[in-house]
């Protein structure tokens, strides 16, 4: 595939990469997008569009409706976040346990980087085992539930949001382009909104979050038959990248802040730059929300029962959470059994994914 050089439009609903003042180009960083091709991105937050606080509501909504996704600039006071660094230094980084990760979902020793960074992410900080980790598993999950954050779901969906999954990451794991609807959404497909936090501020080689604007639009294949997660993994990510190319989307990787979070809808096509500054970290969480009112769905084809507690006077779903000795003991099994409990796993995923789909 040729190059082809990747630049942001200079129009009134998209963000650009130019100050107000004429002629003044602001810093950009070159770097590749998932395709290959040549892609310029935002060195800083002060090189970046600046999108909105929590003040903006109507722009927030209207902005993320038509696009997809949208940054809310400080909505996490940086105190919040280094408290939350500094709980992960202390109680997660040095620890041998196993813990549940989000690239595998399975449980796994920590994995990283040849600058000493966490590279195997963390699945659920609010069902993290409290006796190991209580400060990290509190101010974590205190974080992604905060009352700024709940305006702004408020503010998406039109009613309050409760949590089903979360994150955290350290190092940069590169992230394939894909939509999250296939894994995880609501039972009304598209109503669930992630939210990316910065822990701190992100350098535009960390492995940089990216968005495809508009790709929210757009209805994929579902998650089954040729496409299932089980076994044939590999058609659905090669699937979005064609898609992508067929449909000209653009790549766009803004520039986050300490405290900045960036929103997008489940059916948007998101992931993560590859490294290319790796003596950086990216300290970051996630979290995947829908409306209070709705079901969870898991593979766009169960309806996955909820083991909900109220946090901040949030709903939070705790999936496996080591708070119950019943889990533990699950965890003893996987970690004794890895690959044939690992197997077992996905037989039964194929078997709920060639039900009918949703």
């Amino acid at each position: 595939m040729s190059e082809e050089s990747v630049s942001i439009g200079v129009n009134a609903a998209a963000p650009v990469l130019f100050d107000s003042e004429p002629g003044h180009i602001k810093h950009t960083y070159t770097i590749r997008d998932p395709l290959g091709r040549t892609l310029e991105i935002p060195e800083t937050v002060d090189d970046d569009f600046a999108y909105f606080t929590l003040a903006d509501k109507e722009a927030i909504r209207a902005y993320y409706d038509k696009e997809g996704y949208v940054v809310v600039r400080g909505l996490i006071e940086p105190g919040e976040c280094d408290r939350a660094h500094a709980a992960f230094e202390r109680e997660v980084k040095s620890s041998r346990r196993f813990i549940y990760r989000q690239a595998t979902a399975n449980p796994e020793r920590h994995v990283f980087t040849q600058h000493g960074y966490m590279l195997n992410s963390i699945l659920n900080v609010q069902s993290l085992d409290p006796r190991l980790f209580p400060d990290f598993r509190k101010l974590g999950t205190d974080l992604i539930t905060s009352s700024k954050l709940q305006a702004v779901l408020r503010i998406l969906f039109d009613e309050p949001g409760k949590l089903v999954q979360s994150m955290y990451f350290e190092g940069n794991p590169a992230t394939w382009p894909h939509q999250d609807t296939y894994y995880l959404d609501s039972e009304h497909i598209g109503a669930m909104t992630a939210a990316w936090f910065a822990v701190e501020d992100i350098k535009p080689g960390a492995g940089r979050f990216f968005v495809y604007p508009k790709s929210h639009l757009l209805d994929m294949a579902k998650n089954g038959g040729d496409f299932d997660i089980a076994f044939n993994h590999a058609r659905y990510k090669d699937l979005v990248k064609r898609v992508i190319e067929e449909q000209g989307y653009e790549c766009r990787a803004p520039a986050l802040g300490k405290g900045d979070v960036l929103f997008w809808n489940g059916k948007t096509i998101h992931g993560s730059l590859d490294t290319t500054q790796p003596q950086f970290s990216r300290r970051s969480f996630t979290g995947h929300y829908i409306p209070d009112s709705h079901h969870f769905l898991l593979y766009q084809s169960l309806i996955k029962p909820l083991d909900l507690k109220s946090i901040n006077g949030m709903h939070v779903h705790h999936p496996k959470d080591l708070a119950s000795l019943k889990n533990r003991a699950i965890l003893f099994v996987e970690t004794s059994f890895p690959k044939s409990f690992q197997f077992v796993k996905r037989l039964m995923i194929k078997a709920v994914t060639t039900r009918p789909a949703v």
